[in-house]
C-alpha cells in the first residue's frame, strides 16, 4: 500500500517557483501555481500553446541545468523524459527544495490531490497516488454533490467571525454545526443571502448589530 501523506495548503502567493516543461501537463501545472499567486519560471527550450497563453510567467528557452532548483521554493517537473525529471528530483531533493514529477510518484517529496475550487473553499481529494483518475472522479462526484454557492458561504460566515472578534466575542460559543446543518446551506445555494444573513445573524447573536 502507498504509504501515508500529510494533507496541507501551501501558501504559495509571491513565492519563486518552477516549472521544468513546456507542454500541455505542464501548463496545467502552471496554471495552479499562477492561480495561487505563486511567481512561475517556466524552463522549456519550447513552450507549447496552453503554456505561451499563461501569463504571467518568466520563460527560460533552455533544457534543466544541474542546480537550476535550488533558486526555488516549489518545484514541479512534467518534460515527459524520465532521465530530465529524475535529475530534477535528485537536485531538488539535495537542496531540500520540495518537488513533483508529473505521473511518477517515486520521484515526488509531493503529490497533488484533485481539487475542486469555489471561492476561497478548497476540496481536496487524494490517493496516495495510486489512481489520480479515481481521485478525480471523486472530486467531480463531491462537488456535483455539494452544488453552488460554497465559496459565497464561507464569505458570509468568515464576516460573522470578523463581527464577533471585532465585538470582543468568541466564535466558539457559536454552535457552527447546528447552523450549517439547517437551511442555511441551501439559501445561499439559491442565492437568497439576504435571508441567509438573517439567519447568521441571528444564530450568532449579531442581529441588530
Amino acid at each position: 500500500m502507498p504509504h501515508a501523506y500529510l494533507p496541507v495548503s501551501l501558501n504559495v502567493d509571491g513565492r519563486p517557483c518552477l516549472v521544468v516543461g513546456g507542454g500541455p501537463v505542464a501548463a496545467r501545472k502552471a496554471r495552479n501555481l499562477i492561480d495561487c499567486g505563486a511567481r512561475v519560471t517556466v524552463l522549456a527550450p519550447e513552450l507549447c500553446a496552453e503554456m505561451s497563453a499563461l501569463e504571467p510567467i518568466t520563460h527560460l528557452a533552455r533544457r534543466y541545468r544541474s542546480g537550476d532548483a535550488a533558486s526555488y521554493r516549489l518545484v514541479l517537473t512534467a518534460t515527459g523524459d524520465p532521465a530530465v525529471d529524475g535529475e530534477v528530483f535528485t537536485d531538488a531533493e539535495a537542496d531540500g527544495v520540495w518537488v513533483n514529477s508529473a505521473d511518477d510518484p517515486g520521484h515526488c517529496s509531493f503529490i497533488l490531490p484533485a481539487v475542486h475550487r469555489d471561492g476561497p473553499v478548497s476540496v481536496a481529494v487524494s490517493t496516495s497516488g495510486s489512481s489520480p483518475a479515481l481521485a478525480s472522479w471523486l472530486r467531480r462526484r463531491i462537488a456535483d454533490d455539494l452544488g453552488d454557492g460554497l465559496g459565497d458561504l464561507a464569505q458570509l460566515l468568515a464576516e460573522a467571525r470578523r463581527r464577533l472578534h471585532d465585538a470582543g466575542r468568541s466564535t466558539e460559543a457559536v454552535d457552527w454545526a447546528v447552523l450549517l446543518n439547517g437551511p442555511l446551506p441551501a439559501l445561499v445555494r439559491a442565492g437568497r443571502l439576504a435571508e441567509a444573513q438573517v439567519l447568521v445573524d441571528q444564530a450568532t447573536g449579531l442581529a441588530g448589530d
